[in-house]
């Protein structure tokens, strides 16, 4: 079975990568193919309308066209030549349109116009305006100048119009002899060709895609997707499976005679290596990750039991740590310090940060009155204090690199962003993240909790005192983070305060 989460598979790319070849191909070729039957249409047509213009100016004594401008149909021989004209253009079918006209400064003057079943022929003498390439090339064409065969898509249709000039018994050019041939049928027939080519194509198409196909699903893909299947049910926790799947991917015994082959080969020697080290990583990983857990939960418990006044602040000050965390990851503020790794060690760490107040006398720890300096001072200790102790476990237990926020938080959760806080008066970004953002949830819960020595205040007093040590007592990103995350914290505290 093919992994789901591949975004695209070997077949898929196989199929696009040769339709899209293919596709290129048969769309130049077609292209190709196209351009040139067009281009041989269009050249025939040209000479049968160069023909057929030739024949009409042929058939005009250039002699009497300023008479027959002049008189109209009353001139001598006039009616004459327009039936000559139209029977010409009854034995010529391909030609559409018919007309004869003399080219002046002022536009071009008709000196004969042929009807037909669609347009009503002008008038003789009538002036039609000079299109845009014969006003460009005037100065040639009033002295007999060629006109090269245009090509125009208007209101008639696809038209190709070819003009002669017709001379007098002087040589002066007095008007053109012009055709225009409909190429709408040329086009229809173009269209169908290139239907045609695309029918062949797509069947060749199909055809040579089932046959690559074929190959590639039993040469490369079901290979493929055999081990990808394997290997993902090798990614399992137990051990008597993780056996059966060597025992089932040795069974495949895939013999291609190419690289996939050899990555086969290599796949069951990598896998079989995994087998023997993922046990022992396995084992170690438990062990340490139970000891991590063990470690922090007891030394947790054993400050909470010694002072009556934090009731369950340990608990409390985690949840908003949490809340603080997830709302700057959301924001991707200090985004580079919050990887997975760091949230997860200052979230488990964060019941430590009181620690050291397990060195702080019991006298001192529940007085129920306010402390003297003396014994504020003795107090303030319990940061040094915990850091010491937490050095002391990473000091002596291998791999619990885990527990260095933890001391961070010990240590400087009551330093201010200001530099006056204790116990080294370390200021702004100085002050680790972890301690700063613990700073928050460590006197938003002081500030809203009933103590032996004071009522908690309400939850919008505390949030007015957290916004005015914005800067001062508190770091600003995390305070705005931390009234960002204002609902999710008031559901907390209400939580534990229905406890």
């Amino acid at each position: 079975m093919a992994d789901k989460n591949v975004k695209l598979s070997v077949r898929t790319k196989i199929i696009m990568s040769l339709s899209v070849a293919l596709f290129v191909f048969g769309f130049l070729a077609a292209a190709i193919s196209y351009k040139m039957f067009m281009d041989a249409a269009i050249e025939l047509n040209k000479r049968v309308g160069t023909g057929a213009a030739q024949i009409i100016a042929d058939m005009i004594d250039g002699d009497k066209v300023e008479e027959f401008l002049e008189k109209g149909r009353a001139a001598e021989g006039y009616e004459e030549t327009e039936k000559k004209l139209y029977r010409m253009k009854e034995r010529l079918p391909d030609i559409t349109f018919v007309y004869v006209y003399k080219i002046l400064p002022d536009g071009c003057h008709v000196v004969f116009d042929l009807d037909t079943p669609e347009v009503k022929a002008m008038e003789v003498g009538q002036v039609e305006e000079l299109e845009a390439e014969f006003s460009e090339a005037l100065p040639r064409l009033l002295h007999g100048g060629q006109i090269e065969p245009t090509i125009s898509d208007g209101v008639y249709g696809w038209l190709l119009s070819v003009y002669v000039p017709v001379f007098d018994s002087n040589g002066v050019c007095q008007c053109y002899a012009g055709v225009d041939i409909s190429m709408n049928e040329l086009r229809r027939q173009a269209q169908e060709y290139v239907l045609k080519l695309t029918i062949i194509f797509l069947l060749i198409l199909i055809a040579i895609l089932f046959v690559c196909f074929r190959l590639a699903e039993y040469g490369l893909i079901i290979p493929i997707n055999e081990m990808a299947r394997f290997a993902g049910m090798f990614a399992q926790d137990n051990e008597d499976e993780m056996e059966n799947n060597l025992e089932n991917i040795r069974r495949l015994n895939i013999h291609t005679g190419d690289e996939v082959e050899n990555l086969y080969r290599a796949f069951v020697k990598m896998t079989d290596d995994s087998v023997r080290h993922v046990r022992d990583v396995k084992n170690k990983n438990e062990a340490i990750s139970q000891m991590q857990n063990a470690l922090i939960v007891t030394l947790a418990d054993l400050v909470e039991s010694r002072d009556e006044n934090t009731g369950q602040h340990i608990k409390k000050t985690a949840a908003y740590v949490q809340i603080i965390l997830d709302e700057l990851k959301r924001e991707g503020v200090y985004k580079e310090q919050l990887t997975d790794a760091f949230i997860e060690n200052v979230v488990s760490s964060a019941p430590l940060h009181d620690i050291g107040k397990i060195a702080v006398p019991d006298s001192i720890l529940n007085k129920p009155g306010k402390l003297t300096k003396e014994e504020f001072d003795l107090m303030k200790t319990h940061t040094t204090a915990g850091g010491r102790i937490i050095g002391s476990i990473i000091a002596s237990v291998p791999d619990s690199h885990y527990l260095d926020e933890a001391k961070n938080l010990a240590t400087y959760h009551h330093e201010r962003w200001d530099g006056k806080g204790y116990p080294t008066g370390l200021a702004g970004e100085n002050i680790p993240l972890s301690a700063r953002i613990m700073a928050v949830a460590d006197v938003f819960d002081a500030l809203i909790s009933k103590r032996s020595y004071k009522e908690g205040f309400s939850y919008e007093k505390a949030f007015s005192i957290i916004e005015e040590e914005s800067g001062t007592h508190f770091d600003p990103k995390l305070v705005d983070a931390f009234f960002r995350a204002k609902d999710e914290v008031l559901r907390v505290a209400d939580g534990f305060k229905n406890l």
